[in-house]
């Protein structure tokens, strides 16, 4: 909604973007979207047009792996649903990923749920069962939507809710508009003078006020020039 939607580039994104970089601006691309991986994205906004290293990416995955680290000691079993981006952050931070409870193994200390297109009943259930037995429920985002190349789609919230409805327990949540996400993008990139830019006034708007810092909404994902009188 921002740089692309869907693998088409947002057109006079990667224009601004660069001008912006060779203008002395360091960048970070943060997404609340948990599924792929820092390299996968940055390939792809390479592919774009811009030139992206993987440590410019800050990924709600990583935020949340990292409120992981605050509230559990590394080694312990964490259940991981979601993709294949959430599963590295979890065990860049030191945690043993796992997909389902078992009772061969020691229960998981924790459930991570982030987005994912693959993400279906089995894996909910697996969740459900874990919290309920008394594991820690964090969430990278509660996003109600996604934009998609086909337009909007469900989100991640949407899924996180089933599992809180079916066990009472409401999530920790690191990304935005919580605060995590912001402070951990904030930290990697150095920033001294941060401008957060977003489509979603639900979350990247008000996750940059949560956090004290200035924002700039744009109009070409989710909110629209109606939204703003109402914010």
């Amino acid at each position: 909604g921002v740089v692309y939607a869907g693998s088409a580039a947002i057109p006079h994104a990667v224009e601004s973007l660069t001008a912006a970089h060779t203008a002395g601006v360091r960048l970070a691309f943060v997404t609340n979207n948990a599924s792929r991986t820092p390299e996968s994205i940055a390939d792809h906004l390479t592919g774009l047009g811009l030139n992206v290293d993987p440590t410019e990416v800050v990924t709600s995955a990583q935020a949340g792996a990292r409120v992981l680290s605050e509230r559990h000691q590394a080694g312990v079993p964490v259940l991981v649903v979601g993709g294949e981006g959430l599963i590295q952050a979890v065990r860049q931070r030191g945690f043993l990923p796992v997909a389902a409870v078992s009772e061969e193994q020691q229960s998981p200390a924790a459930v991570i749920q982030g987005f994912s297109p693959d993400v279906g009943w089995q894996q909910l259930a697996e969740a459900t069962y874990a919290v309920r037995a008394g594991a820690d429920f964090i969430a990278t985002n509660t996003d109600r939507t996604i934009p998609t190349a086909r337009g909007i789609g469900p989100g991640n919230g949407l899924l996180v809710g089933v599992v809180e409805a079916a066990t009472g327990v409401a999530p920790v949540v690191a990304g935005k508009p919580h605060t995590p996400l912001m402070d951990e993008s904030a930290e990697r990139t150095g920033a001294k003078r941060p401008l957060v830019v977003g489509d979603r006034l639900d979350t990247d708007i008000e996750g940059a006020n949560n956090a004290g810092l200035p924002s700039l909404l744009v109009l070409t994902g989710v909110s629209s020039l109606a939204d703003v009188p109402r914010a």
